[in-house]
């Protein structure tokens, strides 16, 4: 982790922008002072030639010809281009010429690749994935993250190393000619999310993933293809819109973006791509983006006709040039720029230092080994096909169910299904699955018999339209008057748009269905809908004409009650109204400036509520997405689930020593604590330790760090009748208010310390007193559990969580350094003054403890949203298992939330309720005694009722604006009284 912090200061060096978001692609670089060597051992060798040749990606043709192959050998060789983009062709021409190229290569080359929708955009006979509008209607981000890694493993079996994908345009013009179905819809936060999640999937299946086309290729009528777009947009629009997945990816670390050939007059005069405002003022400055950008193709029309495009296109902050025209003469026309001074040598040196580095990321600091011939066989697997199947099956969308038509009646004896299909071999599978639940009277439209279809159609009690093929307009005579007359499911097996023409019978249909594609798998599917057998809950991705608005969905589930209300879960919804009552009192009383309260049962929401504003002041109000800082409550949501899975798997025993994994605590009196110790609270450390000692110089606090009475230089209350100093200096031998690659670890906005310190802090626990078995509940076990984790699973806490649990289960906004990902006004700021780091905290670890630890501690330091948390704990209430995943054995999660300790109320890591003196507990009095959960400080909670089934979530920031004052919170016993709601509106 330190070494990836580090990382910053180098990255930050090469691109100049000290505000720049790190891309993931840089952070997953473990050892950075070989990579710098890597670097500079190339540049320093390199001639300004070959170094301009590096920003060159050429583009060829994937054919085994002599010219072909001279052409790539003049490239390479001659050139010294920095990587190829093959057009289409087959998979093993590419192949081979990717493994002659190699070869060639005095410096691997980087292989890029237009796979927006996998490698069937571009190569034949591979694996079809669906359009992204289509993606776009999937309700689940974490499907999108598996294609992701599901394409680069595709890719890199391949020799690919970038891919220009994902598009991040908003599609929001239906006549625009060359984006439509390559965007993830009309609405930018959906577009953003579905960016993103594919994006990581890419980035960390190795693959470095470039969105395009900046700053926005939506709202255009114009193929940059063939001429140059206008986006005659103010600036305020393009944030709002063009911008916003953009700046969404930037923050979520993407490596690569592509400029766009687009006009935009209001920010710069020239085309994007070549336009210093576009790249440089607005991308790199105002977005903060530093990783890879690359022009889109510079053959197309749309800027071809610029002289000394390439130039240009460097001039303006552009890294890597795309596809010129010819070569020879645009990698002339650089050098004669550099040699007017239109560029300087530093100039290049930047930009080749950049691409030289993200070829070390990407593994190309050696020849990679050539690609196997037969690499088909290894493209399409088991898995692959079934989650093509998931990707097709989750964007299948209800847009209407009048009269809850589906799932179908069926006691119905007289359902007829009409296919609108070229033959009745592309429909029959649809048919086959209805037919074996429910009788059918099937027949296929044909214009020369539609007098006799009526006819068949008359006495028909309920009527399945199918829909199979493009030109639909020629039945509307026969579908209007009988989606007026009878009631009739409309079906559609291709692109939503082939309704159009059929707006007044899609308006009087009952229930219509958008399934975007008619393969076989998918046909079975739509069936099982229809008969109540399966889910669906996709959701508009594009406005349908006038008839649908993007967004509009219907979910269907057969396993629950649709529309419900908490009555359908035996709740009362009026008693549940009384906790409105609770929280309004608790911000009226300054208890928290805001809070989320969010109650599942049986896994769906029964109530979920946001008060209140981050702060007193009421400026912006409490969201259902905002962050909060969890504290505490991150040892259950967070360390707890790795030692969960990690004990699952069989790498430790309860009862095993915790010195046995951590060898700094052998030889000292801590050398006999079990890990079942830790987990209990039983190994008798301090309940807390005040390593920020080590970073302030004492002797500079006038008075002493710490005083009962506040004076001019005590100003912050950090306990009962305590006050800290606040005019300090740091101490260097630790400490450092600026970032340098001495003191890397960043603490928070003005405080960095020395990755050594978290030795330190591990000596300290090493050499505490102990003060025997009893029960104390301490952050140090919890600190210590971290460390056993990370040995285990040999990797960062934080990385393990994310790869085993968050990403997989969809958790985009749970996250360690929530401000790597997300804007400071997404998240929940925690205090306004805190006195060891100077200032407010939003998006920094309150806990001073996972603050020293960079951030990511067993203890706390998790940021997350009411949602993700609730997802959490249904998951364990489920023993293990969520979505149609299982992550922890039953038997696993059986013992974690039963086990309880003969000396305490407390669980394995788990809190649970204090049955005996429930006075003194966490919990309402009376709930029962399998309920398990956890508390944070910053005013938290998450608790889980096996009996009943049911989640609780309470998220607050009840320590602003300072954490040391009154806590009304547990004075007026807000928590444990909105659990006492809750379980006065069960009704049975």
């Amino acid at each position: 982790m330190v070494k990836r912090i580090a990382w910053l200061g180098l990255c930050l060096l090469f691109v100049g922008q000290m505000l720049a978001q790190t891309p993931h692609v840089l952070q997953q670089v473990e050892d950075t002072a070989a990579c710098r060597r890597w670097v500079e051992s190339l540049m320093g060798k390199m001639t300004l030639k070959q170094k301009i040749g590096q920003l060159f990606i050429h583009t060829v043709a994937p054919i085994q010809t002599a010219k072909n192959k001279a052409n790539i050998t003049a490239a390479v060789r001659e050139y010294g281009v920095g990587g190829l983009l093959f057009s289409g062709g087959e998979l093993e021409r590419q192949v081979q010429l990717t493994n002659m190229a190699q070869e060639l290569a005095d410096i691997p080359l980087l292989i890029t690749f237009d796979g927006e929708w996998g490698l069937a955009m571009r190569l034949k006979e591979t694996p079809q994935f669906p359009r992204n509008r289509f993606l776009g209607c999937i309700q689940h981000d974490s499907l999108l993250y598996e294609y992701g890694r599901e394409v680069a493993r595709q890719l890199k079996l391949i020799g690919v190393h970038v891919n220009f994908a994902p598009v991040a345009d908003i599609d929001n013009n239906p006549d625009n000619p060359v984006i439509n179905t390559r965007s993830f819809g009309s609405v930018p936060e959906n577009v953003a999310h579905k960016v993103i999640a594919y994006s990581k999937g890419l980035e960390d299946g190795g693959v470095l993933a470039v969105c395009k086309h900046f700053p926005g290729h939506g709202d255009t009528d114009t193929d940059s293809h063939k001429k140059l777009p206008v986006l005659n947009f103010d600036r305020a629009r393009l944030d709002s819109i063009e911008l916003y997945p953009f700046r969404q990816a930037v923050q979520a670390g993407i490596g690569g973006v592509m400029v766009g050939h687009l006009q935009v007059p209001q920010i710069g005069r020239k085309p994007a791509s070549i336009s210093s405002a576009l790249v440089r003022d607005l991308l790199k400055k105002d977005l903060a983006f530093s990783g890879l950008v690359f022009t889109d193709a510079l053959e197309m029309k749309g800027i071809s006709g610029n002289e000394g495009v390439c130039a240009q296109a460097l001039q303006a902050g552009n890294d890597l040039l795309l596809a010129p025209r010819n070569l020879k003469r645009e990698l002339d026309a650089v050098l004669n720029a550099v040699k007017a001074g239109k560029l300087t040598e530093a100039d290049i040196d930047e930009h080749c230092r950049k691409v030289l580095t993200y070829k070390y990321a990407l593994g190309l600091s050696r020849r990679p080994a050539p690609v196997p011939s037969d690499v088909r066989k290894r493209i399409e697997t088991a898995s692959t096909r079934r989650l093509i199947r998931h990707l097709n099956n989750a964007s299948v969308t209800v847009l209407k169910n009048e009269e809850d038509m589906l799932p179908l009646d069926l006691s119905l004896s007289g359902t007829v299904l009409l296919s609108l299909s070229p033959s009745l071999a592309q429909a029959y599978p649809f048919y086959k699955r209805l037919r074996e639940v429910i009788p059918v009277n099937w027949v296929r439209a044909d214009l020369d018999s539609l007098r006799s279809l009526e006819r068949v159609l008359r006495p028909a009690q309920q009527v399945i339209v199918a829909v199979h093929e493009k030109n639909v307009a020629q039945y509307a005579s026969l579908l209007e008057p009988l989606a007026a007359d009878k009631p009739v499911v409309l079906v559609c097996f291709q692109d939503g748009d082939v309704l159009l023409p059929l707006e007044k019978a899609v308006a009087s249909a009952a229930s219509v269905v958008l399934a975007h594609s008619d393969s076989e798998s998918l046909q079975h599917y739509v069936a099982d809908v229809l008969l109540g057998k399966a889910l669906v809950d996709g959701r508009l991705s594009v406005p349908l004409g006038n008839l649908f608005a993007a967004g509009t969905g219907v979910t269907l589930d057969p396993n629950h009650p649709r529309d419900y209300k908490p009555e359908d879960f035996n709740m009362s919804s009026e008693i549940l109204s009384q906790i409105d009552t609770i929280a309004e009192e608790g911000i009226k009383a300054g208890a928290y400036p805001g809070c989320h309260v969010l109650i599942m049962r049986y896994g769906y929401p029964v109530y979920n509520k946001c008060f209140g504003s981050h702060t007193y002041e009421g400026k912006q109000p409490v969201r259902e997405n905002d962050l909060y800082d969890l504290a505490s409550l991150s040892k259950a949501s967070a360390t707890l689930l790795a030692v969960m899975k990690l004990y699952d798997e069989g790498k430790f025993g309860l009862t095993d020593k915790a010195s046995q994994y951590l060898p700094f605590l052998q030889g000292t009196n801590k050398s006999r604590i079990t890990i079942q110790d830790l987990l209990f609270h039983e190994s008798g450390l301090p309940a807390y330790w005040p390593f920020y000692e080590e970073v302030i110089d004492t002797k500079s606090c006038k008075g002493g760090l710490f005083t009962k009475r506040p004076d001019a230089t005590h100003t912050i209350q950090v306990a009962s009748n305590l006050y800290a100093c606040t005019d300090f200096k740091l101490n260097p031998q630790w400490a450092s208010r600026t970032s340098s690659p001495e003191y890397p670890v960043q603490v928070a906005e003005n405080l960095y310390i020395k990755e050594e310190f978290r030795q330190v802090m591990l000596d300290k626990i090493a050499e505490m007193p102990l003060k025997g078995k009893s029960y104390r509940y301490s952050c140090l076990n919890f600190v210590l559990l971290k460390e056993i984790v990370e040995r285990l699973a040999g990797m960062p806490l934080d990385a393990y969580l994310d790869s085993t649990f968050y990403k997989p289960m969809g958790l985009t906004r749970t996250t360690y350094h929530p401000l790597k990902h997300f804007r400071p006004s997404e998240i929940v700021p925690t205090v306004q003054q805190d006195f060891l780091r100077g200032g407010p905290l939003r998006g920094y670890a309150h806990d001073e403890i996972a603050a020293l630890l960079g951030g990511v501690s067993g203890n706390a330091g998790l940021f997350s949203t009411a949602h993700d948390v609730a997802v959490i704990w249904q998951m364990l209430l489920d023993r293990g298992v969520c979505g149609d995943r299982r992550y922890l054995s039953r038997a696993t999660c059986d013992l974690f939330i039963t086990l309880k300790s003969k000396n305490s109320r407390r669980g394995l890591g788990f809190d649970k309720p204090d049955t005996e003196h429930p006075e003194n507990g966490p919990c309402a009095a009376g709930i029962p005694a399998s309920v398990f959960g956890h508390t944070g400080f910053t005013g938290t909670c998450a608790w889980v009722d096996p009996d009943n089934e049911l989640v609780f979530v309470f998220l607050s920031n009840r320590i602003y604006p300072n954490p040391y004052g009154r806590n009304a919170l547990m004075k007026l016993n807000i928590r444990p009284r909105i659990q006492q709601a809750m379980y006065q509106s069960l009704t049975k």
